[in-house]
């Protein structure tokens, strides 16, 4: 799942006038700065055909919601409340916890490091800068950020690990993000 996965420069790439300055920058801006829908595939576990989902954010309330693709849960953060919602369509029953791994790194920052800048290039018609950090569990991980914080691909050990396919910048309705207020509130799955 790519739940709560993030990346984004933050500045302008390829052969604009601010090139020199974002190169200063000791690492990616992760968290959109624009109002977003991303579509993503991932390898399927299996080895079948990839997996897709849907990525929608709204900046000003720093909410994120998840659609895996042919699922009937879906999953909205909300940074302002600190909280991760899953939803169950299926069984009209939502599930609230604390959000989990670290804190959001909010629009406009640039991510506690280190960061190593590899280089531009462009995914689903975006431009994006490379950056090479370390995982939480100590691999080698890539990702390539749009200059509006948009992550549009992730690499580990050379594999993609999610790309995305297509990304609109528009608008998201507070609806999107809306948590069904007739559905049963259950304790979180462990």
């Amino acid at each position: 799942m790519l739940a709560g996965l993030w990346c984004g420069t933050g500045f302008t790439i390829g052969a604009r006038a601010d090139e020199t300055a974002a190169a200063a920058l000791s690492g990616p801006y992760v968290t959109p700065s624009v109002d977003v829908d991303v579509q993503y595939e991932m390898p399927s576990p299996d080895g079948g055909s990839p997996v897709h989902q849907e990525m929608r954010w709204q900046v000003v309330s720093l909410r994120q919601r998840v659609d895996p693709e042919n699922s009937v849960i879906y999953m909205i953060t909300s940074w302002q409340d600190h909280t991760l919602t899953v939803v169950d369509t299926l069984k009209h029953r939502i599930s609230r916890m604390p959000v989990p791994g670290a804190a959001l790194t909010p629009p406009g920052k640039v991510a506690p490091g280190p960061f190593q800048r590899l280089g531009t290039d462009f995914v689903a018609g975006q431009y994006c800068v490379n950056w090479r950090t370390t995982d939480q569990d100590g691999r080698q991980s890539d990702a390539c950020y749009t200059d509006d914080g948009i992550m549009v691909r992730a690499t580990q050990q050379g594999r993609v690990m999610v790309r995305a396919v297509s990304v609109t910048r528009g608008p998201q309705s507070d609806a999107v993000f809306a948590v069904p207020a007739d559905y049963a509130a259950v304790a979180p799955a462990h």
